[in-house]
């Protein structure tokens, strides 16, 4: 009976070491990260720097050569149209020799062939905004019939509005070309005039705000001498320089978020134009890299950010591709299926099903950008995928949560 009894604890006790080996030794399911597939707006940027400046500035110069008085000015300062900025007094040499009234002939001349052109450019600009005009009122009939797209009608409204900028700012040119053949022809006038005792007047050809005093000190200058430059602060644009290869995708009409200006919200944009010449620039690493400056139109009204002055620096996020209502997962959860189907562009994720087990599922992706993956096939919504797949993953293997994390 002893006997008996001894053989069965012995076998209680092998049948739990036992057990106890089958339970050690046994695969672990894996330790993974989890993301549920979700539907939302998915969005691919160009992220860059900008930097600020007026749409027009202007250089006024010295119209002919004479005792500068001090300007008191700053910069800054508010100017009205046709104020005085800065008071010339003849010197008797130079306001009465005959080069100099030479010089001033042939400044007149050049001021009445910039208004000449300025003219030109203004019927150009007219002709640009007729036709544009004349485009969306025929794609607004389209677009009744759904012939095409809301996409397309925007663009031609945008069309719209910056042909009416360019006749904007060719009427500004014409006027301050005007103004600068007047005081030409003013200053032509005193020199022949001989009149060596009254002091002439410099004028603003346009309102505006002093960007830059270029001559802060009183004393002798000469004809075309930069004295200040002025500009509107209301008409401001941004300035981003892109590397080509992103600017092909900034499309003139592209929406534009601008961040990092300053403010509580980001403040809303377009893209005008992306010049057609690139140039190269030296990154912080010592890389050469071709960019190209894209112009961006602030499309918020003014008094979100009348704060923003010439040439501060502003982080622009340029929308190339928007979708509302897609599928997305982590970025992190996509990789490459190169080596079982030789397709490059084959794509796979690891979905975990109802029984712990990873399941690989190729997908077709749409876009990425740097935080999700927009997928057109393959998944939906409230699909467990795995986050960073390490090589110990592979199809059927089991699998447990470290941290899920919901989207």
């Amino acid at each position: 009976m002893h006997k008996t009894r001894t053989w069965i604890i012995g076998g209680i006790a092998l049948a739990a070491t036992g057990a106890l080996l089958v339970w050690a030794f046994a695969p672990r399911p894996l330790q993974v990260e989890l993301a549920t597939a979700s539907v939302g707006r998915f969005e691919i940027t160009i992220d860059e720097d900008g930097k600020t400046r007026v749409h027009d500035r202007y250089v006024i110069s010295a119209p002919l050569a004479g005792q500068l008085s001090r300007i008191a000015l700053r910069e800054g300062d508010a100017v009205e149209h046709d104020a005085v900025l800065a008071t010339l007094a003849p010197t008797l040499a130079p306001m009465l020799d005959a080069r100099t009234a030479a010089e001033l002939a042939i400044r007149v001349e050049t001021t009445d062939a910039m208004v000449a052109r300025a003219q030109t450019r203004i019927d150009l600009a007219k002709v640009g905004l007729e036709q544009t005009r004349n485009v969306l009122k025929r794609d607004e009939k389209l677009a009744a019939g759904r012939f095409i797209s809301a996409n397309q009608l925007d663009t031609d409204r945008l069309a719209v509005r910056a042909a009416q900028k360019e006749l904007d700012s060719a009427s500004q040119d014409h006027h301050v070309a005007g103004h600068e053949r007047d005081q030409a022809r003013a200053a032509l006038a005193a020199v022949r005039s001989g009149d060596d005792g009254t002091a002439f007047a410099v004028r603003a050809p346009i309102g505006g705000r002093v960007l830059r005093l270029l001559q802060p000190s009183a004393g002798t200058v000469a004809l075309g001498t930069p004295l200040l430059e002025i500009g509107d602060t209301g008409e401001m644009e941004i300035v981003a320089e892109l590397l080509t290869g992103d600017a092909l995708q900034a499309k003139p009409g592209t929406p534009v978020r601008i961040e990092r200006w300053g403010g509580a919200t980001p403040l809303e944009g377009k893209v005008r134009r992306v010049e057609p010449a690139g140039f190269t620039k030296i990154s912080a690493l010592g890389v050469e890299e071709q960019r190209v400056n894209v112009l961006i139109d602030i499309t918020s009204p003014p008094e979100q950010w009348r704060a923003l002055g010439d040439g501060y620096r502003v982080g622009v996020r340029i929308v190339a591709l928007a979708r509302d209502d897609v599928l997305r997962v982590p970025v992190s959860a996509v990789f490459p299926r190169t080596q079982s189907t030789g397709d490059a562009r084959a794509m796979a994720v690891f979905v975990v099903d109802a029984d712990r087990r990873a399941r690989l599922r190729p997908v077709e992706v749409g876009g990425r950008n740097g935080e999700d993956a927009w997928i057109v096939s393959g998944l939906r919504a409230g699909n467990r995928v795995i986050v960073y797949p390490g090589d110990a993953v592979e199809d059927g293997a089991r699998v447990e949560a470290r941290d899920t994390a919901s989207r």
